[in-house]
């Protein structure tokens, strides 16, 4: 098992910037992959970004030079620095786990509102 624990949203004014973290416990050292992905009122759970343990990374469209995802191997966190957020942004955030098994794991999600 696998336990993710989020934290780093908030309020942000568009333009602004927020990093969000995740922070894995249980079975951490089966994790091959770590991800977020934000899911706004009505719509689907879509990708943010994903990032192996080797560091390859994938992001969205949505995301693309305006977020970095990054690891931190020996804490078991996943970072999100999000930059120039847009109120399009605002969603909730969830940070996802994948083991070498295939298992997947959620977080609880963390609210980002970007709101003037």
């Amino acid at each position: 098992q696998v336990q993710l624990v989020e934290s780093g949203g908030g309020l942000v004014l568009p333009g602004g910037s927020l990093r969000l973290s995740c922070a894995a416990s249980g079975s951490a050292f089966s994790i091959n992959l770590m991800g977020w992905y934000r899911q706004a009122p009505g719509k689907q759970r879509e990708l943010v970004a994903r990032i192996t343990r080797g560091g390859s990374t994938t992001y969205a469209n949505s995301g693309k030079d305006r977020f970095i995802i990054s690891i931190d191997d020996g804490k078991n966190t996943v970072y999100l620095q999000m930059n120039s957020l847009k109120p399009e942004d605002t969603a909730a955030y969830y940070c996802y786990a994948q083991t070498l098994s295939t298992n997947g794991y959620w977080g609880q999600g963390t609210q980002v509102t970007v709101s003037s």
